[in-house]
């Protein structure tokens, strides 16, 4: 009981001083410390809250048979399955199958293969809100013959409101480059910035109540490229027969980090 009355006593004398010293300070330098101490607790608790509502949600797209899902079972199973046209999203979130062997703690992806039917393209806008990169699958073999739908289709994903606010990067995935009638990913990323040209040129000649497009893209009177684009675009090469996706998975964790 003596004890607890010393401790008692103690206590009472260091808060006497410290109000004593509080006291002695002027009090426009001790607003200014106060103020200090208040913005960096705010921002502590706003930086903290930001890293835990980070998205790990990455999108697949692209048309109909250019190798979504067969990248999407590269990334979590590291094989490939025969595959069939699907009607709904094929999503799941995983460890990217590379990373199984590491020991240390990784963040899954959630994975999200977007039905590339036109008519089923409108379930993209249900999960823009949450995504934290796009990786858009073009077939690198039937490239010419899709050059204008694939354009279309890209044009309409780089003009979406949420995608230029947000600045989602987006990958353009050349697949099926294992085949010896592939084209480059630099022969595929030329044709489709001339093919986004003159969509930009169309586009702009009708009236913005037939404009489907959300936002205007590229510079006014300079040829469309991908370096204009408010969000970062970038091209890389795959296979998912192969399972050569390496380039995907670098580009997935510079947005999802581990």
């Amino acid at each position: 009981m003596e004890e607890m009355w010393k401790w008692k006593k103690e206590a009472e004398e260091w808060i006497r001083e410290g109000v004593e010293y509080v006291q002695q300070i002027p009090p426009t330098e001790l607003y200014i410390a106060i103020s200090i101490l208040l913005f960096t607790s705010l921002l502590l608790i706003a930086l903290r809250l930001f890293r835990r509502t980070k998205s790990n949600t990455i999108l697949l797209t692209g048309l109909t048979g250019a190798g979504k899902t067969l990248l999407f079972y590269q990334l979590r199973d590291g094989t490939h399955k025969g595959t069939v046209t699907s009607m709904e999203p094929n999503e799941d979130t995983f460890i990217l199958h590379s990373e199984n062997a590491q020991r240390r703690k990784i963040k899954p992806v959630h994975v999200v293969d977007v039905p590339g039917h036109s008519r089923l393209r409108s379930k993209l806008d249900e999960f823009l809100p949450k995504a934290a990169a796009i990786v858009f699958v073009v077939d690198a073999v039937e490239f010419l013959p899709n050059i204008r739908a694939t354009s279309e289709y890209l044009y309409d994903i780089l003009t979406k409101a949420t995608v230029v606010r947000k600045k989602i990067p987006v990958l353009i995935c050349c697949s099926k480059t294992d085949k010896v009638t592939a084209h480059t990913k630099e022969f595929i990323q030329r044709q489709l910035e001339k093919e986004i040209e003159k969509l930009r040129a169309s586009r702009s000649a009708v009236s913005d109540a037939d404009v489907t497009n959300e936002c205007t893209l590229g510079v006014p009177g300079e040829a469309f490229s991908f370096t204009h684009c408010l969000n970062k675009v970038s091209v890389a090469d795959a296979s998912g027969l192969t399972g050569e996706i390496s380039q995907v998975e670098l580009f997935i964790r510079e947005y999802v980090r581990p």
